[in-house]
């Protein structure tokens, strides 16, 4: 089998990356799996990472992500099925299928559809984007959403595909590798203060994460909690632009707002979860969020907008609080109330807040419910049915 991919260790910058990096190494466990993806030289055997062209390296994102298609969906010769993973790849499945007979599954990880904020970032490229992603859906052998929020969005945004072919499998978190361990000094040579309440928000700087409401919100909490934000790779320079004035002018106001805007190693994030109050997840637009897993799985109760995949990972008021959004239905999530959105999402914040133990306890709650549900042996199992189903 072929897994194809743009993300892939240590080239890792998005919660597909991560997927993808843990299912294949779930597979192997029983499966041959060949990875291609974008990017430089891996040592890992059966591994293959692929470069722009050098024609290409200056086009539209859309133009060079087809040219990597291209090379990948060559070298696919010989594998039983091709498994694509966002659209950077979904071309390279669809050419494959075609070129060399074979099923395509496709896992969503996100819609084009549902961010039409990407025309921001990529311009026309954006309408490329969405036309590879639509053709490879449509012609798709099997479809695996990783929830079921996300299964309604593609029936609802690619009406009338064969809904036996669209499965749910689960992201999923690899249960040795996030846990609770608080490291003090860790937390404090990252300008974290570990005796004061901390929120803390881990994300891309995007539309779709919804920072902007956060640092609006923020203003509501108590003096003494601590905002720590892990933000970097803005979409574009105008979302990078709106989040430097929010923090600015928070950081005016109050002490303790810290933005860590490099990617932070494994170590130093695992401290900065294991010493969070609570974590906060503001998307607008999120299929399931692997960060609130990996918060969850370090014990820390989540806050989460109730949209997308979330309400499938946080159950509200046990291991956290969902805060309910009413959304715009052009695609673009944008609450239609967003100053009462704000405010909800401060009530929530300061609900978890205000009841330190209560929050332990929704934490403890969070990390058993990850270890029954989210574990990776059991997302490999279901993806191997998927395949299984079409030999």
């Amino acid at each position: 089998m072929d897994l194809l991919t743009r993300e892939y260790p240590p080239e890792v910058y998005g919660g597909a990356g991560v997927h993808v990096g843990e299912l294949v190494s779930a597979l192997r466990r029983e499966t041959r799996v060949v990875v291609r993806c974008f990017g430089l030289p891996r040592a890992e055997e059966d591994v293959y990472p692929y470069l722009v062209p050098a024609e290409l390296v200056n086009a539209n994102p859309s133009l060079a992500a087809l040219g990597v298609d291209l090379q990948m969906a060559q070298d696919v010769a010989g594998a039983d099925i091709v498994h694509s993973h966002t659209w950077y790849t979904n071309g390279a499945g669809r050419l494959a299928q075609l070129l060399h007979g074979i099923p395509h599954v496709v896992t969503a990880h996100s819609l084009e559809p549902l961010r039409p904020w990407k025309a921001e970032q990529l311009g026309g490229g954006y309408r490329i984007s969405s036309a590879i992603e639509e053709n490879a859906f449509r012609n798709a052998d099997a479809i695996i959403a990783v929830s079921d929020g996300m299964r309604r969005d593609i029936l609802r945004s690619y009406p009338g595909l064969d809904e036996s072919r669209v499965s749910v499998v689960h992201n999923g978190i690899d249960l040795d590798r996030w846990r609770p361990a608080p490291d003090e000094e860790v937390v404090r040579s990252l300008g974290i203060d570990p005796t004061r309440p901390s929120v803390v928000f881990v994300g891309r700087i995007t539309r779709q994460k919804g920072l902007p409401y956060l640092l609006r919100a923020a203003r509501e909490l108590p003096a003494d909690v601590q905002l720590i934000l892990c933000a970097g790779a803005p979409d574009t320079p105008e979302i990078l632009a709106e989040v430097e004035e929010l923090v600015s002018g928070l950081q005016q106001e109050r002490s303790g707002v810290v933005w860590l805007d490099r990617l932070l190693s494994h170590g130093e994030l695992i401290a900065v979860l294991s010493s969070a109050t609570v974590f906060v997840c503001p998307s607008i637009y999120e299929p399931l969020g692997i960060v609130n897993l990996e918060a969850m799985a370090c014990g820390v109760p989540v806050v989460g907008t109730a949209t997308g995949g979330i309400p499938e990972v946080v159950a509200d008021g046990i291991t956290g609080r969902l805060v309910p959004i009413a959304q715009a239905e052009d695609g673009t999530g944008t609450p239609k109330k967003p100053k009462a959105f704000v405010a909800e999402l401060a009530a929530a914040l300061l609900d978890v807040l205000q009841d330190p133990v209560r929050a332990r306890m929704m934490g403890q709650a969070g990390r058993a419910r990850v270890e029954q549900d989210f574990g990776w042996d059991r997302i490999a199992e279901s993806t191997r049915r998927v395949y299984d189903s079409l030999s």
